[in-house]
């Protein structure tokens, strides 16, 4: 059973609680990011010398991140807390509401198969990624996990909202925010216990982040000669949340060349596995799973594997194995997901809306085709993770997303 331990956040004092988080950098145009690099005390300011043109020494830039960080942490914008959890709580301007808590799990135990993947990661992400921590050492984002839903710990945790939240505020986008900061030593004992009843916990969301910061807490204990294992590098910041309160959406891919085939003779190709069904210009949603909608040359086709096909495969597999196996590499000539540079991916919205903007996408850019495939279920997510295998990159796109630089985690 993997521990969750407290810890001493890092937030922003509350007069610059509306302007100092921001949502996940890839939501904003780049114009965006350099307006809100502009406000004096924001997240996005603190790591902008990260995000403008790359000169001159790459750890100096990280370390001007560090030193912007604490300079802020010294004048009193951003303040630690005394040791505890954090209950957090977001509901969103469609009223969705999303609850969990945020701590920290042990990269030993991520080392160890305790905290369980679903998906395989993409080499040069991760790379990047670790990289940065191990430069700036300052956790934004928690890693999103998620385990199967527990009454006792749902029951004090709707004791706690009972009582008045430490932060309560809304964002520009009518997300509405609740957070509750859990301490004294008998409190977090409760908290500990009901958590150490939970026999996995599964990675929903943020696997580059939990590989990267596992990468550079190898590479920390390779450098230190005084290595304990308690050190701050050695915990990976997380948000759990149970499979009661997530939203599994898909995520979609195109591609951006044929391998050098005709649209023609990529569709005759396709016909030796798949029932392949012109659907005509108008975009359509998967009805289930084992039913991909594609897109090519303005065209929208149903395809299907064929009955002889489906046989020869197990109850684990899912549609992006299915891509893969039959499409990405037999067809396109696609040996590896996680480094191919003719492959991209878009997040779905489990809705028609995520497939008419994967069409806009390929109509406006230099994509020649794109598969759009229903949206991967909890207990198949599950299944994989506890048989040690791994989806392909990117298979899931799952909420709640949270703001960056709300609660942050100091590595050193």
């Amino acid at each position: 059973m993997p521990i969750f331990k407290p810890f001493r956040g890092i937030k922003p004092c509350s007069e610059y609680i509306d302007c100092f988080p921001t949502h996940p950098l890839s939501n904003y145009t780049q114009k965006e990011i350099e307006q809100k690099a502009e406000q004096e005390f924001s997240y996005v300011k603190m790591v902008s010398p990260y995000l403008k043109e790359h000169q001159g020494d790459f750890a100096t830039i990280l370390q001007n991140i560090r030193d912007n960080y604490e300079n802020l942490l010294s004048e009193g914008t951003l303040r630690q807390d005394n040791l505890g959890y954090y209950l957090y709580r977001q509901q969103l301007s469609d009223g969705r509401v999303f609850r969990g808590l945020l701590g920290l799990v042990s990269v030993d135990e991520f080392n160890q198969g305790k905290i369980k993947k679903h998906e395989e990661t993409l080499a040069h992400r991760k790379e990047k990624l670790a990289k940065y921590l191990e430069g700036v050492n300052l956790q934004a984002e928690p890693v999103l996990l998620t385990y199967p839903a527990q009454a006792d710990l749902e029951h004090l945790m709707n004791k706690e909202e009972e009582n008045t939240p430490t932060l309560d505020f809304s964002d520009s986008r009518n997300a509405h925010y609740k957070i509750w900061k859990i301490n004294g030593q008998e409190k977090i004992q409760q908290y500990m216990d009901l958590c150490s009843q939970i026999e996995s916990f599964y990675i929903a969301d943020g696997h580059h982040r939990m590989g990267a910061t596992a990468l550079c807490a190898e590479r920390k204990r390779e450098k230190s000669i005084s290595h304990q294992g308690d050190e701050p590098y050695n915990y990976i910041y997380s948000f759990i949340v149970s499979d009661q309160c997530i939203k599994i959406n898909d995520f979609n891919k195109l591609v951006t060349d044929l391998n050098g085939l005709s649209s023609q003779q990529f569709l005759n190709k396709l016909q030796e596995y798949f029932v392949v069904e012109y659907k005509g210009k108008e975009p359509f949603y998967p009805s289930a799973k084992g039913y991909i909608s594609m897109y090519l040359e303005g065209e929208f086709y149903e395809i299907t594997l064929k009955n002889e096909k489906k046989k020869q495969e197990t109850c684990l597999a899912i549609d992006h194995d299915i891509l893969d196996k039959y499409i990405m590499t037999p067809i396109l000539g696609i040996e590896n997901l996680r480094t191919t540079k003719r492959v991209g991916y878009l997040r779905g919205s489990s809705c028609i809306e995520g497939i008419i903007k994967l069409k806009e996408k390929v109509d406006r850019e230099h994509f020649k085709v794109a598969f759009a495939v229903y949206p991967v279920s909890f207990s198949d997510l599950l299944a994989v993770a506890d048989k040690g295998l791994k989806m392909p990159p990117k298979c899931t796109y799952i909420e709640p997303k949270l703001v960056t630089g709300l609660i942050m985690y100091d590595m050193k």
